[in-house]
Formats: structure tokens, C-alpha cells, sequence
């Protein structure tokens, strides 16, 4: 890895070049920083933007995010799309309210444990609230190292990945004893923290995608994003959507054929076929095993 000190030098330069004064840089409390990871992970940044802050005024701390009722949360989120994240959102924030009395960890393995969170929106929290070192490999990030380190090489897995997004991340200036510093680069100057050289990897990454053929398309854990329009997960996000309605309107729910004749305007509205009655009732069913609803008497009402 003899490269590796010229591609530091080249990545924070064109990271200062680049820098992109986003709201949630502006601070560093982790709740808000986890917020817009989850917010950034399907959602484009200027939609993110406006949404993180009408949020935090509705929620502005995970103890008010952890009491608020499901139905709150839900309708607050509508219009990002992969409802899920939001479920989650809410099962952390009453995790981190119950058993860490509302502070945020710090550790990596405490903060995976904690609902919808995985190893990148970790240690985003981790380097961008509290400058921690570690592996934070997302979608630009990977961009920047397939492009410097595996120029026309295709399906490179995340295992090869990895040892060069640890091996370039600086250490820690507020590394609490037992946090470690190793095996991550030394930082050139004063300047140079986990947080600044992950902001410069974003920046850079999305400045490459937009100016070349998209490098992270030859990464192994590149999928493409399905079809949305027509799909299962586009009536579940409208049957969402109609409960919620319901809800707002003071009505105890909605029965079975309420639910598949409004989903059937919808799809004829769009120029498609109706949907069958057990095709609702599915999904329907999903959306009470997964905690979006719950029946009452021969009803289904958002949870």
C-alpha cells in the first residue's frame, strides 16, 4: 500500500475543493447525524435537506422520536419512500431511550445492535458525531476507491474493499482509552480527523458520478434499484398511505374492500389492471406482521 500517502493527499484536496456546508455537517449530536444517514441511504440530498429539518422540528430528540405514536412517525415520513426505515427509526429510538438512558453509544457493536442500524450508518455515526475511526464503506466512498485502486476491474466484493477504506481512514483525536488507533493511518496535520476525510471521500465520490461512468456499478454489492412504478412495494406504500388518511380522519380503519377499491383507483388511474383481492389481503397481511398496521374488528388501521 506505498500509494496510499499520495492518495490521502489527493482525496482531502479535492474534498477542500468540493466541500459540500450540508445542515447535518453543522453538528455533532448523534441523533441528528443518524437521522440524515438513514434519511441519505435511498433519498436524494436535496430532498433530505428540507425533510431533516422539518423532522427535528416535529422530533427534535430521540426521547421525543421514541414516544411518539407509530402513526406520527409514519405520516411524518411519507414521501421518502422504504417505509420500513422509519419502523425502524422509531424501535431505535426506544432502544437508545430505554437502555442507554437516551445517550447515543459510541461502540460499534452497540450501536449494530440498536434496530435498522448496520456496519456503514454506524460508523457514519461514529465518525461524524464523535470522530472515531473505522470502515465507512458507502456508496461514494466505494466510488472513490474502485476508481484509484481498481480502475476497469469488475465485481470487486467489499472484502478487498475494506482493508484499504481502514488502512486510509486517519486516527482519532478523541479516542477515549480502549477506542484504539490502530491499524488506521497516521493524520498528515491537525486538520485531518476521521470526520474531514470521510466528508472529503463523500464529496469526492459524488463529484466522480457525475462526471464519470459510475465506478461503484463494478462493485459486487451493486444492485439495481427494482421498478417502483406498478410494483407489490408501490401498493403497500398507497395501502400506507390510505390507512393513514383514515386515521387522520377519525375513522376506526377501513375493511377489506375499502382497501382493494381504493388500491384499484389508484392502478386504473396509472392505466393498470386491478388488483386481486388476495393480492390486497397479502399485503395487508405483511403490513400487520411487520408493525405498519393492526386489525380491529374485521378492520386494519395503521399501528
Amino acid at each position: 500500500m506505498d500509494n496510499i500517502g499520495p492518495f490521502r493527499t489527493l482525496v482531502r484536496a479535492e474534498g477542500a475543493r468540493l466541500y459540500r456546508d450540508l445542515p447535518w455537517r453543522r453538528t455533532r449530536d448523534p441523533y441528528a447525524i443518524w437521522l440524515s444517514e438513514v434519511m441519505l441511504q435511498q433519498t436524494q440530498v436535496a430532498r433530505v435537506m428540507t425533510r431533516w429539518e422539518e423532522w427535528l422540528e416535529r422530533f427534535p430528540t430521540v426521547e421525543a422520536l421514541a414516544c411518539a405514536p407509530t402513526s406520527e412517525v409514519l405520516a411524518a415520513w411519507q414521501g421518502m419512500g422504504y417505509n420500513r426505515r422509519a419502523l425502524a427509526l422509531k424501535a431505535a429510538a426506544e432502544v437508545v431511550t430505554r437502555d442507554h438512558d437516551g445517550v447515543f453509544p459510541r461502540d460499534t457493536a452497540q450501536l449494530k445492535a440498536l434496530p435498522g442500524i448496520g456496519p456503514a450508518t454506524a460508523q457514519g455515526i461514529r465518525a461524524f458525531a464523535f470522530n472515531l475511526p473505522g470502515v465507512y464503506l458507502e456508496t461514494n466512498v466505494r466510488t472513490v476507491v474502485l476508481h484509484h485502486f481498481f480502475p476497469d476491474v469488475p465485481a470487486v466484493p467489499d472484502r478487498e474493499l475494506v482493508p484499504l477504506v481502514e488502512a486510509t481512514c486517519p486516527s482519532a483525536p478523541d479516542a477515549r482509552p480502549g477506542e484504539g488507533n490502530m491499524p488506521f493511518a497516521a493524520p498528515q496535520d491537525a486538520d485531518d480527523t476521521p470526520r474531514s476525510w470521510y466528508y472529503a471521500l463523500l464529496d469526492y465520490g459524488a463529484y466522480l458520478k457525475k462526471t464519470i461512468p459510475n465506478p461503484s456499478r463494478r462493485s459486487k454489492a451493486y444492485s439495481k434499484q427494482s421498478r417502483f412504478e406498478g410494483s407489490r412495494r408501490q401498493k403497500r406504500a398507497h395501502i400506507v398511505r390510505m390507512l393513514l388518511d383514515a386515521h387522520a380522519a377519525g375513522e376506526p380503519g377501513l375493511t377489506l374492500d375499502d382497501v382493494v377499491a381504493g388500491v384499484n383507483v389508484f392502478e386504473r388511474a396509472a392505466g393498470r389492471d386491478a388488483v386481486p383481492e388476495a393480492d390486497v389481503a397479502s399485503i395487508l397481511d405483511d403490513l400487520v406482521r411487520e408493525g405498519f398496521a393492526r386489525t380491529v374488528d374485521d378492520r386494519w388501521a395503521i399501528a
